[in-house]
C-alpha cells in the first residue's frame, strides 16, 4: 500500500528534532508493514487545533489523485487535536479512498478500535483545551504586572525587558494623528503626510485608514493596559492625554456608522455527526434573528438550502442537549469500570503489533537453540565451541530482550485508571461547559440521523442503529439504550 507521511510539531516547547523523532517512527513502521512511502508533509510550528496549515490542506487535496491509500501519523494528535477537524478531514480522505494510520498507537478495524480512537480523541481534546487553560492562566500573571504577553506592540512604544517604554519616533507620529484628527483634519491627509515624512506602522508598512482607526481607538495611548479580562489603568506610559483621546472618540462616532455588532463564536458540536434522516445529507449549524432582536441558532439540513429536502430545521440546544442527556445516562459508575476495561485491553491487544510478535517468536528459537547447545554439552561434544555458541546466544538474548522493551515503549498504552479518571471527568463534569459537551459527544457518538419525529444513533463500537421515537418537537425523556454499551457488554 502507498501512503505518505503527515508530521507537526506545534511551537510550544518543541522544536525540528520532534520532526525528525516522527519521520523516523512512521518510516520504521511502514518498513514493518511493508508500506511504500510515496511523499511528505511537514507543517512546522503550527498547532494541531488549527486546521489553517498549509501543507496538511495541500496533502487532502493531492488524497484525491489517488497516488497513496494511507496516511501515516506518529500519533492521532499530529493529525488534529481537535474532533470536528479531525471527523471532516477524516471522512474527505475516506471519500477518497485514503485511511489515517497511526504509527504508535496501532489502532484496530474492529469495535474496540473504533472505540479507542474515540477516546483518545476525545482525550487529546480535552487536554489540549485543559492545557490551554493554563497557558492563558500563566499568560493573566504577566498581564497583572503589565508585562508583554508576546502579541504586537502598539506605534509609539517597544519593550524592554518585557516592559512597554515609549519609543519618541513613533509617540511623534501618534501625537500628530490624534491631534490632527481632533480638529477636523482627513484621515486621507494625515496618511498623506506619515508616508510623505516616512513613518511606518507598527508592523513597517504604509499607513492607510485602518491603521489609523486602529490607533485612534487604541486605550494603551492613555496607559490603559489590557490583556484579556485583565485590565490596568496607568499600566503603561502614557502618550495622549484623556482629554484629546475623549475627543478623538466623540469624532469617531460622528465620522462613521457604530460598527455592527459583533457576533458571539456558536460552537455546533454536532457538526460532522448530525444528518438527516431524510435524504441523508449533513445538517450543518445557522443562525437568525427574529423581529424582536433575538437571536437563534439551529441546525439545518444542507439541502434544504437548494430547496431539494423538506427536513425541518432543528433548534440548536434543543438536539444538542437531547444528545448529552441521552449519552450522559451511560455514565453510571458500572458502565466506566466496563467501558475503561474494555480500552485498556483493545490498547493491549494493539501494542502487540507484527515487530513484537516477530522479537517474540526470535526469542522462543534462542532459547530453544540455547537448550539443544546444553543438551549437545551433555552428550560430550566440545566443550570451548559449544561453550562459546551459549555466550553468543545469551548476547542475542539479552539484545532481543532490548528490543522488545525498546517497541513496548513505542505504542500509546492507556491504562484502565487512566481511562477512568477522563470518563469520570466527563461524568461529574457540568454538562453545560463546552469542553465536557465536545468530549462526550467525541466519545460516544458516531453518527445521529434526525427525522423530524425521531432521532437515531449509532455510537461508537458498533453499526447498529438505536432510534429514539418519540416526537422530537415536544420535552420528553429518553429512554433508549445503546448498541455501544450493549457492545461492551452492559446491562440494560
Amino acid at each position: 500500500m502507498n501512503v505518505v507521511i503527515y508530521a507537526r510539531f506545534s511551537s510550544h516547547h518543541q522544536t525540528e528534532q520532534s520532526i525528525e523523532g516522527q519521520l523516523k517512527e512512521c518510516y520504521d513502521y511502514a518498513r514493518r508493514n511493508n508500506y511504500t512511502v510515496v511523499g511528505e508533509y511537514i507543517d512546522r510550528a503550527i498547532s494541531g487545533t488549527t486546521d489553517n496549515r498549509p501543507e496538511f490542506k495541500r496533502m487532502i487535496v493531492d488524497s484525491k489523485s489517488h497516488l497513496f491509500q494511507g496516511v501515516l501519523v506518529y500519533q492521532l494528535d499530529r493529525f488534529a487535536r481537535n474532533r470536528y477537524d479531525s471527523a471532516t478531514y477524516k471522512a474527505k480522505l475516506k471519500k477518497n479512498g485514503v485511511k489515517v494510520i497511526s504509527a504508535r498507537e496501532n489502532i484496530s478495524d474492529d469495535a474496540s478500535g473504533v472505540l479507542m480512537e474515540a477516546v483518545l480523541e476525545g482525550m487529546a481534546e480535552y487536554y489540549s483545551k485543559e492545557l490551554g487553560q493554563k497557558v492563558m492562566r500563566g499568560m493573566k500573571v504577566s498581564a497583572s504586572k503589565c508585562l508583554s504577553t508576546g502579541s504586537y506592540i502598539p506605534l509609539g512604544y517597544k519593550i524592554v525587558d518585557r516592559k512597554y517604554v515609549i519609543d519618541e519616533h513613533g509617540a511623534e507620529a501618534v501625537k500628530y494623528i490624534f491631534e490632527k484628527y481632533a480638529t477636523g483634519t482627513p484621515i486621507v491627509e494625515i496618511n498623506q503626510y506619515l508616508n510623505d515624512n516616512h513613518y511606518k506602522t507598527s508592523r513597517g508598512g504604509d499607513f492607510n485608514k485602518n491603521s489609523l482607526r486602529r490607533i485612534l481607538s487604541n486605550k494603551k495611548y492613555i496607559g490603559i493596559y489590557k490583556y484579556s479580562d485583565v485590565i490596568v489603568k496607568d499600566g503603561i506610559p502614557r502618550i495622549i492625554s484623556d482629554e484629546l483621546f475623549n475627543e478623538v472618540q466623540k469624532r469617531l462616532v460622528i465620522n462613521k456608522k457604530a460598527p455592527a455588532r459583533t457576533r458571539a463564536k456558536e460552537d455546533y458540536i454536532l457538526t460532522t455527526k448530525l444528518f438527516c434522516g431524510h435524504c441523508r445529507s449533513l445538517m450543518t449549524g445557522t443562525s437568525g434573528t427574529s423581529h424582536t432582536g433575538e437571536k437563534h441558532s439551529y441546525y439545518i439540513c444542507n439541502k434544504t438550502k437548494v430547496k431539494q429536502c423538506g427536513k425541518k430545521r432543528v433548534k440548536k440546544n434543543y438536539i444538542e442537549d437531547l444528545v448529552i442527556q441521552h449519552c450522559r445516562s451511560f455514565l453510571t459508575d458500572d458502565n466506566i469500570e466496563i467501558i475503561a476495561k474494555a480500552v485498556a485491553e483493545a490498547c493491549q491487544n494493539d501494542a502487540q503489533n507484527t515487530i513484537i510478535k516477530h522479537l517474540e517468536k526470535m526469542l522462543k528459537e534462542n532459547e530453544k537453540a540455547v537448550e539443544n547447545l546444553f543438551k549437545a554439552l551433555e552428550s560430550g561434544a566440545i566443550v570451548e565451541q559449544i561453550t562459546s555458541r551459549i555466550q553468543e546466544k545469551n548476547k542475542e538474548h539479552l539484545e532481543l530482550e532490548k528490543q522488545m522493551a525498546a517497541e513496548r515503549k513505542k505504542g500509546t498504552i492507556l491504562t484502565k485508571p487512566q481511562v477512568k479518571f477522563f470518563l469520570k471527568q466527563l461524568q461529574k463534569g457540568n454538562d453545560k461547559d463546552i469542553k465536557v459537551r465536545k468530549a462526550i459527544i467525541s466519545v460516544f457518538v458516531n453518527a445521529i440521523y434526525l427525522y423530524d419525529d425521531k432521532v437515531t444513533y449509532i455510537l461508537n463500537a458498533g453499526n447498529e442503529q438505536v432510534t429514539i421515537t418519540e416526537d422530537l418537537l415536544n420535552d420528553i425523556e429518553i429512554s433508549a439504550q445503546s448498541s455501544f454499551i450493549n457492545s461492551l457488554g452492559v446491562p440494560k
